[in-house]
């Protein structure tokens, strides 16, 4: 069996004629004619070129990968437990599910309170504005993605560096505008970022106390690229310190451009080139600025990888790091890239445990661990946070967060036109009777029937989430955080077993039969 999809996706907005009918080996239709017009992968490659590798319409679209892989968190059930309680008294008083502690704090020295283990991960499109809000909303922390500088019209340079960007400062105050003692906004910098000096103006003028240095291009190994419409812009970017390609400033470029000849022009992220001296400077340099929380944020690479940055962050006195498998979402990636590169969350989260288990047993300081990649649902987290015990301590939640405020905004939107989707009407017809969680809001917010549905939608996903988790907790009899461990999980295949080292029911059933 294949476990790549065919070539034809959503994604790419394409499709193959006969998917029923289809060469599982190569992704194309079995049978391929003359008479087709190929709207496949094949055939927008044959009209676009290399545009055909990246996503369709990224400015209003998510994306992540279709790959089946051989494990996920399906391969696993939760335990359940019926004596005693962890955590709290063994009373029914005590041990209920709304009284399960979900609290935690981010920061090794500089503590940050949290009302539950989630991070809203890097974005920095489409409804950022209440994604950022609904985090705040929620009391949990969120990152502003790489690159903003780019997007800013406003922005000002001197000297090559930032010294003024409007549009890091709106999505800084997006959060700040409804926080409420919980949680933070973390702002990313990537490669382009740090030699433009985006943190370093965002710590100094803007009072930004956490921060993130990430590997690679949204979290992935790749070069981030994007086309750009006109020369001007390309002669900007390059300005700016981009590489651009083809060369903007090369005459015979600049005279086949106005003839209509040559490539399209690319923005083209630097690979990051740091070593264990570079990063331990820049974190040390970081924190004199004012920086209360330095972050990594890398990808599924290479085990060897992930040592080495787990002992520069250690060494380095970094807050969290937090590690995204294969098969989550993307801004802008090309689409094999999604579908075939890295390590899956499951397999990537079973080695970060034995990774994180032998750097314990030798002392070494670790920092906070986050998992990502493909999380959506209460189940899922769970799970994430029992396979990863005691060493994970978040989970990031990105696509299906954005989808909340995306949602939100949406039916706001209706809502006011007088256009409420037929099956939200039996909850009523106005904001406050379809959001029922604006009632909790008003506990914090004076304005709570005021603030953007987007932000609310968050809000009312996060605490469905949190419901859940805690659900889940009392089903174990366990009402902290730190009651969570391996033993709450159990592998239903032999290689979802093999590759965590769970016990499986079987195994379970024979060692208590011994104490019969």
């Amino acid at each position: 069996m294949s476990y790549s999809p065919l070539l034809g996706s959503t994604i790419t907005h394409t499709k193959i004629r006969t998917p029923k009918n289809a060469s599982k080996y190569s992704g194309m239709c079995a049978v391929c004619t003359s008479n087709c017009i190929s709207s496949c992968e094949i055939g927008l490659s044959a009209l676009r070129g290399s545009e055909a590798i990246y996503p369709y319409e990224t400015d209003v679209n998510q994306f992540a990968s279709e790959k089946e892989y051989p494990l996920d968190f399906s391969h696993f059930n939760i335990n359940g437990r019926v004596f005693g309680a962890s955590g709290c008294e063994e009373n029914s008083e005590s041990a209920t599910y709304p009284k399960a502690d979900i609290q935690v704090h981010f920061g090794i020295e500089n503590n940050v309170k949290m009302t539950a283990p989630i991070i809203l991960p890097a974005m920095a499109k489409l409804n950022w504005m209440d994604y950022y809000a609904g985090a705040a909303l929620s009391g949990v922390l969120t990152v502003i993605g790489e690159d903003v500088v780019a997007k800013d019209k406003n922005l000002i340079l001197e000297n090559g560096k930032v010294i003024s960007s409007p549009l890091i400062a709106e999505m800084v105050n997006s959060f700040r505008q409804y926080y409420r003692g919980y949680g933070d906004i973390i702002l990313q910098a990537n490669y382009d970022d740090e030699n433009l000096g985006v943190l370093d103006y965002a710590i100094t003028k803007l009072g930004v106390k956490s921060v993130e240095l990430k590997f690679g291009q949204a979290a992935k190994g790749i070069q981030g690229m994007g086309k750009v419409k006109n020369i001007d812009d390309a002669i900007k970017f390059q300005k700016m310190g981009y590489l651009i390609f083809p060369d903007p400033s090369d005459p015979e470029v600049v005279e086949n451009y106005k003839n209509g000849k040559g490539q399209i022009f690319e923005k083209i992220g630097k690979l990051p080139m740091w070593n264990e001296e570079i990063l331990y400077k820049r974190v040390a340099e970081l924190r004199k600025l004012g920086a209360e929380h330095v972050c990594f944020k890398t990808g599924p690479f290479d085990p060897k990888d992930l040592i080495r940055i787990i002992k520069i962050a250690s060494t380095a006195g970094v807050d969290l790091i937090t590690f995204d498998g294969a098969g989550g979402g993307t801004g802008n990636s090309p689409v094999k890239m999604m579908n075939e590169w890295g390590i899956p969350t499951v397999y990537l989260e079973s080695m970060l445990y034995d990774i994180l288990k032998r750097f314990k047993a030798k002392d070494y300081s670790i920092p906070q661990i986050a998992i990502a990649g493909g999380f959506a649902a209460e189940d899922q987290i769970y799970k994430g946070l029992a396979l990863g015990a005691p060493y994970i301590n978040f989970v990031a939640v990105g696509r299906a967060s954005m989808a909340a405020a995306m949602v939100g905004k949406k039916i706001e939107d209706l809502i006011n036109l007088g256009d409420i989707p037929k099956e939200y009407q039996r909850f009523g017809c106005t904001k406050e009777e379809i959001f029922a969680d604006i009632r909790e809001l008003k506990l914090y917010y004076k304005n709570a029937a005021d603030i953007s549905a987007g932000a609310i939608g968050v809000y009312s996903y996060i605490n469905r989430l949190s419901a859940g988790i805690k659900q889940l907790m009392a089903l174990n009899r366990k009402f902290e955080l730190s009651c969570i461990d391996r033993s709450d999980i159990i592998p239903l295949t032999e290689l979802a077993a093999q590759i965590t080292g769970l016990e499986n029911y079987d195994d379970i059933l024979v060692r208590e039969l011994k104490d019969i």
